[in-house]
């Protein structure tokens, strides 16, 4: 057949576009038919006269896919790229433009381009799409052969693509995909095509699942998009993540809050919580503050000893995770869950009387004498025993100096506490106090208990310097 004219309507458009602008279009169609058919993978390549190649196995292009008006297929697909069936056009006009000679082949026809005058107005000249027979008729899918293109200007397209970009997939979620940056910016995909580069972003993301601010940010050049478009759906794809790796990669650079070099992902708060959520479930770690770190020596240096690697996090950080369970539905190790999981697995070493050297002997057996102050043991404290090792107190962090045991009936009382007549009474009184408070400490009920043990104590105290007085009196008189 003889060659068809297909005016495309284009006299002078997008000037700001260059040759890579042009390219980048080609090459989304061709990833777009790749999508929609399921067929192999688009190849772009050189041959030995120069010219660049950018094919797909899809249907075949159609003049009449150079019409302008939306496409209801890629609409309604999720995951292409193009949407409104005029990039092509504006590809050929950038390259026409930029004396980048074009020939688009298919089964249906060869498709060039040239200038020509618009039919039935002489004094117009616009771009038209010159419609061949085909020269290959057996080929499958489309070829776009570039001629006169420069290479730098291939690479510069190719770049703006996610599978020609050499980013490491790092885990692949619900919402789109992390990857490990390359090169001093992270980058901004939407479904593998770059719209935005990012300064202080740890990651680079390709959006997969595209909301409707996306959307509507997204021009027909797709760069440029602003941060308040798709840093929701970053976030969501962070929220997603459970790979250790992005877990660890977080909360090392939140170990930096306090150097104000945190990257931006790290001042989202949910964010950090979701990391040490990961975290707390792939590895032994307890998560602390650099408060705690210097106000709880003890508690630190039993985690140390436990194989338990210390994260440090802010303080607010702390306020966030502390109750929550980690993604396997265990709970998140703070300092305090710490202490509770160490106390669970303490056992007391307990020492008998005769174990007991001759002067801490001496003062245990002033149990009785002490308690007779107060009135006597309490009915449901069965026996007093003494322990090398105590669990942790749960306000200092310390090794407790005793403690009551309710489901036992016993007091116990660090062995330490031996060491004089004033720190023993001093602790039994206290733990008796918690027996008939039934309270806490830094309770109304227990601090009324001790209130009660000092009147009580000094009533018979001064009771008996009375009688000693009375009975010094006495004998002056007698003599």
């Amino acid at each position: 057949m003889a060659e068809k004219k297909f005016d495309l309507n284009v006299e002078k458009i997008l000037e700001n576009w260059d040759v890579f602008d042009g390219i980048r279009e080609v090459i989304a169609n061709a990833i777009d038919e790749e999508i929609l058919t399921k067929t192999d993978s688009m190849k772009i390549f050189k041959d030995k006269t120069g010219n660049w190649h950018i094919r797909d196995s899809g249907r075949g292009l159609k003049y009449q896919h150079l019409t302008q008006k939306e496409n209801d297929e890629k609409l309604n697909n999720p995951h292409v790229i193009g949407k409104f069936g005029i990039g092509l056009k504006d590809a050929l006009a950038t390259f026409d433009r930029n004396h980048v000679k074009v020939c688009i082949k298919s089964s249906e026809g060869d498709i060039t381009i040239r200038k020509a005058v618009k039919h039935d107005f002489e004094d117009l000249l616009t771009l038209h799409a010159i419609i061949l027979p085909p020269s290959e008729p057996d080929l499958i899918g489309t070829e776009v052969v570039l001629e006169n293109c420069p290479d730098e200007k291939m690479d510069k397209a190719k770049d703006l693509f996610l599978r020609f970009s050499g980013e490491k997939l790092l885990e692949k979620t619900l919402y789109g995909e992390i990857l490990e940056k390359k090169g001093e910016n992270a980058r901004i995909y939407v479904n593998g095509v770059k719209v935005a580069e990012e300064e202080n972003f740890m990651f680079s993301y390709n959006i997969t699942s595209i909301t409707k601010a996306i959307r509507r940010a997204l021009n027909r050049e797709r760069t440029n998009v602003g941060r308040s478009a798709y840093s929701g759906r970053v976030k969501m794809i962070l929220l997603s993540s459970k790979e250790q790796i992005i877990a660890k990669k977080l909360v090392d650079d939140l170990k930096e809050y306090q150097s104000g070099k945190l990257h931006e992902e790290l001042k989202w708060t949910d964010v950090n919580v979701h990391a040490c959520r990961i975290l707390n479930s792939l590895e032994k770690v307890v998560f602390i503050t650099p408060e705690e770190l210097i106000n709880s020596p003890n508690l630190v240096e039993k985690a140390q000893a436990d194989n338990y690697e210390l994260v440090t996090i802010p303080s607010n950080i702390r306020e966030n995770i502390s109750g929550l369970e980690d993604i396997s539905g265990e709970s998140i190790r703070d300092l305090d869950q710490f202490q509770v999981e160490w106390n669970e697995s303490f056992q007391f070493k307990f020492v008998d009387e005769q174990q007991l050297s001759s002067s801490e002997r001496q003062i245990f057996r002033m149990t009785e004498p002490i308690l007779h102050l107060i009135g006597g043991k309490p009915s449901k404290v069965k026996n007093i025993r003494i322990s090398e090792t105590m669990r942790l107190d749960s306000s200092s962090f310390r090794e407790a100096t005793g403690l009551w045991d309710e489901s036992i009936g016993s007091i116990i009382i660090k062995r330490d506490q031996l060491r004089s007549l004033e720190d023993y009474a001093g602790t039994l009184l206290h733990e008796v106090a918690h027996v008939i408070s039934n309270d806490a400490d830094v309770s109304i009920g227990f601090e009324q208990q001790l209130t009660t043990f000092l009147g009580v104590i000094t009533k018979e105290l001064l009771k008996e310097k009375s009688t000693e007085s009375k009975k010094k009196h006495s004998f002056f008189v007698r003599n």
